[in-house]
């Protein structure tokens, strides 16, 4: 659904005691999803903007596993700002949503766990074009509606 952007963070079970914490993930469990590719971000430059993009069908979890960053959603007409900086914590992000993730703190690291294998088609890079396609998308649904 395009607009009326919903920000979901799952909060995932720490298991810990004096030797320190530990989170382990699931797919299907703990994720929403079958987990198809899980890369991550770290030594990012300051002031440096990552991601910057949508995905057309991709779903992803981020976690910021180490330090903070902020991410910027964006569904076409919302956008909200996220602080991402407890490593038991984890951000969704459907697809049809614009992402820039900054504000990378020292040493950060960003893990991301994605639905599906990398394919650069699912990729909207400008964001006029992203734009565009969630007008489409609501043109769409309005006509269905009517």
């Amino acid at each position: 659904m395009v607009g009326y952007m919903q920000i979901i963070r799952y909060q995932f079970l720490q298991h810990g005691d004096k030797r320190g914490q530990l989170v382990a993930l699931e797919e299907l469990r703990d994720i929403p999803f079958v987990i198809k590719r899980v890369y991550y971000m770290y030594d990012t430059i300051e002031n440096m903007r990552r991601g910057c993009h949508s995905h057309k069908n991709l779903e992803q979890i981020l976690i910021c596993v180490c330090g903070s960053c902020k991410v910027l959603l964006d569904d076409g007409i919302e956008k909200e700002t996220v602080l991402l900086d407890k490593p038991y914590e984890g951000l969704y992000i459907a697809s049809d949503m614009w992402r820039e993730m900054y504000d990378f703190t020292a040493g950060s690291v960003l893990m991301v766990l994605a639905s599906e294998y990398y394919n650069e088609d699912d990729y909207i890079r400008d964001y006029s074009e992203f734009r565009k396609n969630i007008a489409e998308k609501m043109y769409k649904t309005n006509e269905e509606i009517l």
